[in-house]
């Protein structure tokens, strides 16, 4: 769920960050500003129509995506978190940038709603926030006497056993950004260069016998593909393309898709990376 949350939250900057309020009443989204706030805060799993009602007045009606392969794109995020939810999972599987991210989310999502909170609460309330986090403390101790206290030679009952069960395997992936030559960069007329895109394996498969296809021939000269090393789950890599820029001036986009050895394209769902350059 805070996987699908922080990917609205990416959306709604990738779309000029409107406010809640402005998605629900301006844009036309069939959900309330609420809706679409708890949505984004990724604390509870939101009903599809919601997700696709925040996803359609963003990726569809303002960046104008496709959007049936929007819907299709969404789904899949959304069925992965409900199954997710589905299996009982919590944040103790997550790593700790995972959580920081998440952390990141429900703080811009209460700032959004509320942002007289930016300020420091008054001293008045400063006893109840010492109160508070001294009764987590004598908490966390109790939890540590309960863990210690077979150590300590007393026979105590213990809990049977609950094997846990394990998660469905899934294939997924993330575009962090590009290393080298930005969108937009200008290359010289006959130059050749190096594209650079880094990416992450956010699935719990790991890659093996990988390669980005590419799918467009342009001016610009590329290799048909790139193999990609082996990557395991959470994982970053730097896929590098050596590029020869065309001879005359003028626009050079080249589209890439992740394949196998034999060419069939992996992770249908994600839009193509790609190469965009200016060569003059």
């Amino acid at each position: 769920m805070a996987a699908l949350a922080y990917r609205l939250w990416e959306l709604k900057a990738e779309a000029g960050d409107p406010s809640f309020a402005e998605m629900s009443t301006r844009m036309g989204a069939a959900a309330s500003k609420s809706s679409l706030a708890a949505a984004a805060r990724g604390q509870v799993l939101p009903t599809w129509e919601t997700t696709w009602e925040f996803v359609r007045v963003l990726a569809v009606d303002r960046l104008k995506q496709d959007a049936e392969e929007a819907r299709r794109e969404w789904r899949a995020h959304w069925e992965r978190a409900a199954s997710a939810a589905a299996r009982g999972e919590t944040t103790e599987g997550r790593t700790g940038h995972d959580e920081t991210r998440a952390g990141h989310i429900e703080t811009e999502v209460r700032m959004a709603e509320h942002p007289e909170r930016r300020t420091r609460p008054p001293l008045a309330r400063r006893p109840a926030m010492i109160a508070a986090v001294a009764t987590a403390a004598a908490a966390a101790g109790a939890a540590l006497f309960s863990w210690l206290a077979p150590l300590s030679g007393k026979d105590e009952p213990t809990a049977p056993h609950t094997p846990a069960r394990a998660a469905s395997p899934y294939d997924d992936s993330a575009f962090e950004r590009d290393v080298t030559h930005p969108d937009g960069t200008t290359v010289k007329t006959g130059t050749e260069f190096t594209k650079i895109w880094r990416i992450r394996n956010t699935g719990t498969i790991p890659w093996q016998g990988r390669y980005l296809t590419r799918l467009n021939d342009t001016p610009c000269r590329a290799p048909k593909r790139v193999e990609i090393r082996p990557v395991q789950p959470g994982e970053p890599v730097d896929i590098a393309v050596r590029v020869r820029a065309s001879d005359s001036p003028g626009r050079c986009k080249i589209y890439w898709k992740m394949t196998d050895e034999a060419g069939t394209q992996l992770l249908s769902a994600k839009k193509p990376i790609f190469l965009d350059v200016v060569v003059g």
